[in-house]
């Protein structure tokens, strides 16, 4: 039984020991709110001797601060009345053009009467699980899977069974057993949740072949895809690969963000669905903050307008790259025998899996006194896995300061496994290539 399966009716009494004055009169939906591992890390990773492989943070330091300025002083100054004022639920005008030129890119075309604006994609997933969950429904997850989705359908009471996933992306024959064995069980199977680039946390990026079937499964499930796609134009290895929103657009609401590929400080994300459920979107969008955050919206339209932002990707993409091959060259020169790790074509993320007998929770604060920093496996799974398993983030720090984590790190494992040697329960070390990875958790 999942801790989702196990949350309590209206029926049960609450039992709770706390100091909090109005503990009694919180939602049931409360419990299934939980500090994020990456946020609880900050206070500790952010010191400057810290090698922070932990979170998942963009480097902006490439980004032309000096022509955004300029956009955003000629903004205030010749429209500052319109775009400080309120604005419409579903996003302005000129920014949801903006994000249709941008899906295009990916071979999205959309209208841009479709798009929803949201305060990132995190409010855009937000709310298509409000539109669609009630307590104890069923969402598809690929294994592992994006810790704040995670917290997002554990807010609505919703239970996560996660799909297995192999190095072309999640299985469509495992998606197809286990959304047949929910609806046997009476369970309401609401939809698949997948990050199909570059997957938050594994790395993982979905095959062209995989892609198709996984969408023709959906088809035949007649099951609802959202695909959240932060990462897709940072392909670090050539072209994007083809949406699955442009394979089946009848039953996939994709998620964007410019987040990733411009600034996350402008909070500017959107939601592209099928007509009537955007209609519902609009509709929590407006019972949730009346109107996404006009001025932002207006910054990112007249960003994209004024200046070469594929060329902006671009530099990006370079910089990411040496980031990525940096890490990937010191895992294969210094992780011990029996590590392996996933090898991305892009995003931010590599999913490393530890040799048998260590544990990443209980590693981390040993880790952390040696001055590196990651993020326990067990963060991205609902039903307790993950223990052998940390996600590695190269996105932010520089490629010296990512040798010296990575060493750093081998270092702390090393010594693990000594001690577990020396007191008779060392691991058993397999005959997995150490080079190539396997799929997240061995699967």
């Amino acid at each position: 039984m999942t801790p989702h399966e196990q949350q309590p009716t209206r029926h049960q009494t609450r039992i709770d020991t706390t100091f909090d004055h109005f503990h009694r009169l919180y939602a049931n939906r409360t419990l299934g709110l939980k500090t994020s591992p990456v946020r609880a890390l900050f206070a500790v990773a952010n010191r400057p001797e810290v090698v922070s492989l932990a979170g998942g943070m963009p480097n902006i330091s490439d980004l032309p601060l000096d022509v955004v300025g300029d956009v955003l002083k000629d903004l205030i100054g010749a429209r500052g009345a319109q775009v400080m004022q309120y604005g419409s639920g579903q996003g302005e005008p000129e920014i949801r053009e903006g994000i249709c030129q941008v899906m295009a890119v990916e071979g999205v075309h959309a209208d841009p009467d479709d798009v929803t604006v949201t305060c990132g994609s995190q409010q855009a997933l937000d709310l298509v699980t409000r539109i669609f969950c009630d307590p104890g429904d069923v969402v598809m997850a690929e294994s592992p899977s994006y810790v704040g989705a995670l917290n997002t359908f554990a807010s609505y009471e919703a239970q996560v069974v996660h799909v297995g996933m192999d190095e072309e992306g999640i299985d469509p024959e495992d998606l197809r057993v286990k959304v047949s064995a929910a609806r046997r069980a009476g369970k309401r199977v609401k939809f698949l949740y997948t990050i199909p680039n570059h997957s938050n946390p594994s790395g993982i990026s979905q095959s062209l072949e995989r892609r198709h079937a996984l969408a023709e499964e959906a088809r035949r499930l007649d099951l609802l895809v959202v695909e959240d796609n932060p990462y897709g134009l940072l392909n670090l290895d050539g072209d994007p690969l083809p949406t699955l929103r442009s394979m089946t657009p009848e039953n996939v609401v994709y998620l964007g963000s410019f987040s990733k590929t411009f600034a996350p400080g402008f909070r500017v994300g959107w939601a592209l669905a099928p007509t009537f459920v955007r209609e519902r979107l609009v509709l929590a969008q407006e019972s949730a903050t009346l109107c996404p955050p006009v001025f932002s919206q207006f910054a990112v339209a007249t960003y994209l307008r004024s200046w070469d932002w594929r060329k902006q990707v671009r530099v990006f993409i370079d910089m990411y790259r040496q980031r990525r091959d940096a890490m990937l060259e010191s895992l294969a020169e210094q992780m011990p025998e029996g590590t392996t790790w996933t090898h991305p074509s892009g995003g931010f993320f590599v999913w490393l899996t530890m040799p048998d007998g260590l544990d990443s929770t209980a590693m981390l604060p040993r880790a952390v006194t040696e001055l590196v920093a990651y993020t326990p496996g067990t963060a991205f799974y609902a039903d307790g896995r993950g223990q052998q398993n940390m996600r590695l983030s190269y996105c932010y720090p520089t490629p010296e300061r990512i040798r010296l984590g990575v060493d750093r790190l081998a270092g702390v494992m090393r010594r693990e496994l000594d001690i577990r040697e020396t007191f008779g329960v060392g691991p058993s070390v397999g005959s997995r290539s150490r080079d190539l990875g396997p799929g997240p958790n061995s699967l």
